[in-house]
């Protein structure tokens, strides 16, 4: 029976959860599964759970949790047969908890990033709504300025990535995230990382999984089919 690889990674908007998902995934090959692309494509195909999503999203709500969990398990069931990373799920005890009946995970990486860098960071970021791709004024900027690359089509700014708004979703973030650590610290598989650049932090997190995945012969874990 083939060792599967479950983990989590958590923090702030801003952290870089997607940066350092995106190469833990390319690195180990797990299946990278984001809900914020989650719930995108499921609006963008117009599905009845999609409609749903949509009624929260137009009105800068959070998804609450029973939809949310109603959304994720059965794609996490699909996924059943293979390792995997999850990036914005669970945000809350009540998904930790709906999330622990159906598997125990490995691992759960936590992103504890200065509120500044995280300022800073979001004072430069502009989405392409569409499809969620992020850019950075700083270091990913753009080719043409205010357009996507891909599309050509406008970029916006979350009213809520602007400096009046962050201290208010970094508080949320704080007050709703700490059930959720504790829970995962509890069960000893809580790992945290601080620091202001992301290819500072890279290198501790690589050498955790490094490790953490290859207590076993590697050939033993289940990862995502070509």
């Amino acid at each position: 029976m083939a060792k599967l690889f479950r983990a989590a990674i958590m923090g702030p908007p801003g952290s870089g959860k997607g940066t350092i998902s995106k190469r833990i995934a390319d690195r180990f090959g797990l299946q990278y599964l984001s809900s914020g692309h989650f719930l995108r494509d499921c609006m963008a195909a117009n599905t009845e759970a999609g409609v749903m999503v949509r009624t929260y999203v137009e009105r800068s709500m959070l998804v609450p949790d029973h939809v949310m969990t109603r959304l994720m398990m059965p794609r996490l069931e699909q996924l059943m047969g293979h390792s995997w990373l999850l990036d914005g799920f669970p945000r809350t005890l009540s998904q930790a908890q709906a999330l622990n009946n159906l598997c125990q995970l490995d691992l759960v990486i936590s992103l504890n990033i200065p509120y500044e860098t995280l300022r800073e960071r979001l004072s430069d970021r502009w989405i392409h709504p569409a499809s969620g791709r992020v850019y950075n004024m700083g270091f990913n900027p753009p080719r043409v300025k205010g357009k996507d690359d891909i599309t050509g089509e406008p970029l916006i700014q979350h009213d809520d990535d602007k400096p009046e708004a962050l201290m208010s979703r970094l508080r949320h973030y704080k007050d709703v995230a700490k059930p959720v650590i504790d829970l995962y610290k509890s069960q000893g598989i809580l790992h945290s990382f601080s620091g202001t650049e992301t290819d500072r932090i890279w290198p501790y997190i690589n050498s955790l999984l490094n490790t953490k995945m290859h207590t076993q012969p590697s050939d033993t874990f289940q990862t995502r089919t070509p």
